[in-house]
């Protein structure tokens, strides 16, 4: 079978084509013929070093496709079923094994395999950061740094359907344009006047939680906008690994920082189908529109992390496997 690997850490020009054997599924376990792989900036960590990974290195966090080969003990699934299931940096593949426990059926007729996999992993990470990390509440002003995003999208959308007032950061009037769109009350050009002036313009107080998934760039700017016992909710390094942080540069206004992690709120079996059958309802409602900026094919996804990198996407970029 074919897949992406690379021999060394670097930049997009280290991910190549390669041929490799295919996966056996184990007890408990399924392998499942990919169609499409979701490409997101966790991938590119591991694949320039931010993160360690093993090598020879494999990518991909997410994808859909249909079960091609069942282990022992495995019950809830049968070949040919169509399934979403996250990876473990093995998704950019046109096979790929996975627990069968998480591994999630669905319909193709309700819900496209495409929309599947651009939801996956950022549906999850949005549902979770504003039920879990900060539990968003009607009312509550919210700051959602790089609105145009992926994630940037889905926490606009959710919060808005939660009663929450949102104020969204971008770059340029196009990307407001689909910040507006998502339903963001505010957009902040960041290029044109400082985020946190703006915000207490917006609002005086400051907003009650930022989710900023940018890192370096604008970490500084979103504690400056919150309120007093606000929260700063860190989750990505799209720009830069934050630098180290003053705890004593909280304490001015009781401030409470997270740095999550997805996977630490879906250790558990329960835990990963509540908040995806949860995304999907939304979906299937009509609450939440995914929008797939581009679809690669699979010898193409160094160009997928050039475009990722240059920050020339809005929505979510997928691999299509052949």
């Amino acid at each position: 079978m074919q897949a992406i690997r690379f021999e060394q850490t670097g930049g997009p020009e280290v991910l190549k084509l390669v041929d490799v054997p295919r996966p056996s599924a184990g007890p408990g376990q399924v392998v499942v013929r990919n169609h499409f792989a979701g490409v997101n900036f966790i991938d590119t960590y591991f694949r320039s070093g931010v993160y360690p990974t093993n090598l020879p290195g494999t990518l991909g966090q997410e994808a859909t496709g249909e079960v091609a080969e069942i282990g022992s003990g495995v019950s809830n699934l049968k070949v040919g079923d169509h399934v979403a299931y996250l990876g473990n940096q093995d998704t950019y593949a046109q096979y790929s094994v996975t627990l069968a426990s998480r591994a999630t059926k669905f319909d193709p007729q309700e819900i496209s395999m495409e929309c599947v996999a651009a939801v996956l992993l950022q549906g999850l990470t949005a549902h979770t950061l504003v039920t879990r990390s900060y539990k968003v509440q009607s009312n509550d002003w919210v700051l959602v740094q790089a609105g145009a995003g992926g994630t940037g999208r889905l926490l606009i959308q959710i919060c808005k359907h939660l009663g929450a007032r949102v104020i969204a950061t971008t770059s340029n009037e196009a990307k407001a344009e689909i910040s507006r769109q998502a339903g963001a009350d505010h957009v902040i050009n960041y290029n044109e006047e400082s985020v946190p002036d703006a915000v207490h313009r917006i609002v005086s107080e400051g907003v009650h939680v930022v989710y900023d998934g940018v890192g370096k760039d604008t970490f500084a700017g979103s504690i400056a906008a919150l309120r007093r016992e606000g929260s700063m909710v860190s989750f990505g390094n799209a720009s830069g690994t934050v630098p180290p942080v003053r705890l004593f540069d909280l304490t001015e206004k009781n401030l409470c920082l997270l740095r999550p992690k997805l996977y630490g709120y879906i250790v558990t079996d329960d835990e990963y189908q509540r908040h995806l059958n949860a995304v999907f309802d939304l979906v299937k409602c009509g609450k939440l529109d995914v929008q797939v900026f581009k679809t690669y094919e699979l010898k193409d996804a160094a160009q997928a992390h050039i475009d990722l990198e240059a920050r020339k996407t809005t929505g979510k970029l997928l691999i299509y496997i052949p």
